[in-house]
């Protein structure tokens, strides 16, 4: 692995984790729901997967090129 890319992995997970918490806790305020840490959490882990797989995936414009 290049320099650093892992971090950039580890930086994606750690951003869909807060932003995760943040949706949950909001969309269980506006539907008068409990608010569910765990459930939450496991949620926003496995969203952050699959950005990172479809990142991975998906070719890069050098890719393309050549």
């Amino acid at each position: 692995m290049k320099e650093g890319v892992s971090m950039r992995y580890i930086i994606t997970l750690l951003w869909s984790f807060a932003l995760g918490q943040v949706v949950g806790y909001l969309g269980s305020a506006l539907s008068s729901q409990p608010y569910n840490f765990i459930q939450t959490s496991i949620f926003s882990v496995i969203c952050g997967l699959m950005i990172i797989a479809l990142g991975r995936l998906t070719p890069t414009t050098e890719e393309k090129i050549s």
